[in-house]
């Protein structure tokens, strides 16, 4: 029993640091993708530096419930593989230690993994997603307010140009206002008012509204030829704030901002459509099957790390990384087939934990019992194929 937790104490501290190598890498490839975006935030309208690191930190559990499953099998994969190349496997084996035993650290190091994706997928996403698109509200609502100057005709908001004569900043009043709306290509507005106020629409719509008081509106139809004048006492422009060059991906709560409590009341409410439920159940199904991953993921990495043949070479990590992306490819299929109602939702979103579960559980099996897997012509085809490459380049 000694033996046996020197040797767990002694795996699980050498899967951490490959773990965390690769968190770092892999979540820095995801990421920059959204400093593209936040460069553009800082540059055009110079957000501040706590803004930008707060976007960055309500960015992360988006990819991080992908990123951290991922880390999970590479660092089982690689270190295994170390061991199988070092004949440290051998040297467990003759000394009277067991491939079933190397289950206790790699379980408990996938179930950290799950308890951590589990947190940011169950609770953290939605939070997250929520507290993101706020942020780029604020922002928005702030480049608007910025793009408001006196006696400057403005074009930044898409389709539309306003000129407002005095800006009234603490009250947020608009004196002389002038309003070209060519959204509508058919009936372009033309709206003049003496006074305006303006604001954003409590709710989740994200729109910024610009109510005017006291004018006229000059409507041209294009394809009729007329030209219509409305008087009123109040009207309001609306201008959603994805209009703006601040583009929200989600102007109002999408089903990824949506709790667990959210989601299920979404899917009870028959009044949605079927193909709208059936993606909110799917939506509700990955919080729970991408955190077990980390399990499936974890054994077959395993499984392929202490297969010997692919130690030699680097075979096994192309294939640990060849069965992750055939994992994402089985979840892409159980999505479409899913939300189309082709297979059963739930069965769609577990599918490539199953598929995967069964391959890891057969590969660890035989490798246990040190019978050949099967799969030994892919690492025989590999070796033959940088061989001819290499003799090709001589």
């Amino acid at each position: 029993m000694r033996i046996n937790t020197i040797i767990n104490r002694y795996i699980f501290k050498e899967l951490v640091p490959p773990f965390f190598i690769n968190l770092f890498f892999l979540s820095l490839i995801f990421l920059l993708a959204q400093i593209l975006e936040i460069t553009n935030l800082v540059v055009n309208y110079k957000v501040s530096l706590k803004s930008v690191f707060l976007l960055i930190v309500f960015s992360m559990p988006d990819f991080l419930k992908f990123t951290i499953p991922m880390s999970v099998m590479m660092a089982i994969l690689l270190t295994y593989l170390r061991m199988a190349s070092d004949k440290e496997i051998i040297a467990i084996k003759a000394g009277g230690g067991s491939i079933y035993h190397l289950l206790i650290p790699t379980f408990l190091f996938c179930f950290m993994g799950f308890i951590v994706t589990y947190i940011l997928s169950v609770y953290g996403l939605s939070w997250s997603k929520e507290s993101y698109r706020k942020i780029l509200t604020d922002i928005a609502t702030q480049g608007v307010d910025a793009a408001i100057k006196e006696r400057v005709f403005n074009d930044s908001i898409k389709d539309i140009v306003f000129y407002v004569n005095k800006v009234d900043v603490k009250d947020k009043m608009l004196f002389d206002v002038f309003i070209e709306d060519g959204r509508d290509i058919t009936n372009k507005s033309t709206v003049v008012a003496p006074r305006g106020k303006r604001y954003i629409s409590p709710g989740m719509n994200n729109e910024f509204i610009m109510r005017l008081f006291n004018g006229t509106i000059f409507r041209v139809n294009s394809e009729q030829k007329t030209v219509n004048t409305i008087k009123f006492d109040t009207y309001d422009v609306i201008i959603p704030l994805e209009n703006t060059s601040i583009r929200s991906k989600t102007p109002g709560k999408g089903r990824d901002e949506m709790s667990v409590e959210d989601l299920k009341a979404f899917i009870s409410d028959q009044s949605n459509g079927r193909e709208q439920i059936n993606a909110a159940i799917m939506e509700l199904q990955e919080k729970y099957s991408i955190p077990f991953a980390c399990f499936t993921l974890g054994l077959l990495s395993m499984g392929l790390g202490l297969k010997s043949a692919f130690a030699k070479k680097t075979t096994g990590l192309g294939l640990g990384l060849s069965c992750f992306l055939l994992y994402y490819a089985i979840m892409g299929f159980g999505w479409s087939g899913g939300k189309t109602g082709v297979i059963p939702p739930i069965t769609g979103m577990w599918l490539p934990n199953i598929i995967m579960g069964v391959l890891g559980i057969y590969i660890f099996l035989r490798v246990a019992d040190e019978k050949p897997v099967g799969f030994e012509f892919i690492g025989d085809y590999v070796r033959t194929f940088f061989y001819r490459l290499r003799e090709k380049n001589k």
